[in-house]
């Protein structure tokens, strides 16, 4: 891994030129043309990250504008849902990726826009949407689906040997510290027990890394607020959004932080810093 040496470290405030570091950076934007309206962009240019993957897009090739195709200095690869203004994928990098992989091969989720991966030299990063179940049985039933599909490719991943990280937003809270008002959502999607017992199966059986907890233990810390309520204002959140990784890159990540002083959408960018 030899991407972002010479960093600039923005965690001490001091220059670092004595360690290779890679930044990346995942964010659900809740639409990419209002993230753009918001100053994300502009954002996105102060950061110094190797890698940026993106969600819900709500857009389709034709609505994308040269920078949100391709910000300067990065390349841009995008797995659009079919349906107009929804869902959608995207992955952003400094170095072009050797290849890159835009679904599941399932249709009926690949119809949806929900999985980009981008392969490496020496690793892979994946952009993920899971499916939200919030908005009825239909539609948690549909997130069971996907969830049961998705399982036996992240077994796949993780024993191909391959170092990988993957972003996004998996709509799931995973412990009671992951959400401000954990006892009055026992019973709804995002924190339903099976929800939080299949990423315990993949974090305790199946060996995959939780980065932010990895690191911040037990830091209350939210990604994601409902519009409703005040939620933002009173800090009311889920953590649903995450960079979960294989062991070996996992062990190197030793920087992880939630950007809240602006707002691009209802979730906040997960910034994590991986060194060599």
């Amino acid at each position: 891994m030899t991407i972002g040496e010479g960093k600039y470290d923005h965690y001490n405030g001091a220059p670092n030129f004595t360690k290779t570091i890679m930044r990346i950076i995942s964010i659900n934007l809740n639409g990419i043309r209002s993230a753009s309206s918001k100053g994300f962009y502009e954002w996105l240019a102060q950061q110094e990250a190797d890698v940026i993957c993106v969600q819900e897009l709500k857009a389709q090739a034709g609505d994308m504008t040269g920078q949100m195709l391709a910000p300067s200095g990065y390349h841009g690869h995008f797995h659009y849902a079919e349906k107009k203004g929804y869902s959608g994928v995207g992955i952003y990098s400094r170095v072009q990726p050797e290849r890159v992989v835009a679904g599941l091969g399932i249709t009926e989720f690949d119809a949806e826009g929900r999985y980009l991966r981008a392969d490496y030299a020496d690793y892979s990063v994946v952009s993920l949407y899971l499916p939200s179940g919030s908005s009825g049985e239909e539609r948690q039933a549909v997130k069971f689906k996907f969830m049961d599909a998705f399982m036996p490719h992240l077994l796949e991943l993780r024993a191909s040997g391959r170092e990988v990280v993957i972003c996004g937003d998996w709509n799931i809270a995973h412990r009671e510290i992951d959400l401000k008002n954990w006892r009055g959502n026992k019973k709804n999607s995002g924190f339903l027990p099976e929800e939080r017992a299949w990423l315990t199966q993949l974090f305790d059986e199946v060996g995959w890394i939780d980065t932010f907890r990895h690191i911040h233990p037990e830091l209350e810390a939210y990604t994601w607020w409902s519009n409703r309520g005040q939620a933002w204002a009173k800090d009311v959140g889920w953590r649903i959004d995450y960079q979960i990784a294989t062991p070996g890159i996992a062990r190197r990540a030793h920087a992880a932080s939630i950007y809240k002083a602006q707002r691009f959408s209802d979730h906040a960018p997960l910034i994590i810093d991986y060194r060599d």
